[in-house]
């Protein structure tokens, strides 16, 4: 189980990761600088294992691969959004990161819930309720599993 941080529609890249960030030379450097313009306590409040909830167009704005990696650096254990940027979408499974299209969960939860996420099956179980989510497709859960598109590749 890990609690929900729960964000509106069309949360930007910038609001990942704000661009100024971008400057400092590592991820571990950036990950404390996470939501700062949303909620300046994230990054200190986020456990691994935690799970990000929110509306549609989650990650739009520019292709940042720091905006997924700052939230697989902080133990994110998944995104779960109604909808997704497709960059944003793309670069987070390339590094490792679930992201998890699920139309009624945003409605269903509130910040500091606590949620499961069964990846393999599509399902999240909070408050009581099952969840139905997309399922990921075998190879793009096997990317996963391997820490990311790279890391698949390199195997």
């Amino acid at each position: 189980m890990g609690k929900v941080f729960k964000f509106d529609k069309d949360v930007d890249t910038d609001q990942i990761i704000a661009s100024q960030y971008l400057l400092f030379p590592t991820i571990d450097e950036m990950k404390v600088h996470t939501f700062e313009s949303l909620d300046k306590e994230f990054a200190s409040k986020v456990q691994p294992g935690d799970y990000i909830v929110a509306s549609e167009n989650f990650g739009c704005g520019s292709s940042r691969e720091q905006a997924p990696s700052v939230l697989k650096a902080l133990g994110v254990k998944a995104v779960v959004a109604k909808s997704f940027a497709r960059i944003f979408y793309r670069n987070a499974i390339n590094i490792g990161l679930p992201v998890i299209v699920c139309k009624d969960l945003y409605e269903g939860v509130e910040a500091g819930d606590e949620m499961e996420l069964e990846l393999t099956e599509g399902v999240v179980h909070a408050n009581g309720k099952n969840f139905e989510c997309t399922k990921l497709p075998a190879y793009m859960q096997g990317i996963l599993d391997q820490g990311g598109l790279i890391a698949s590749l390199n195997k």
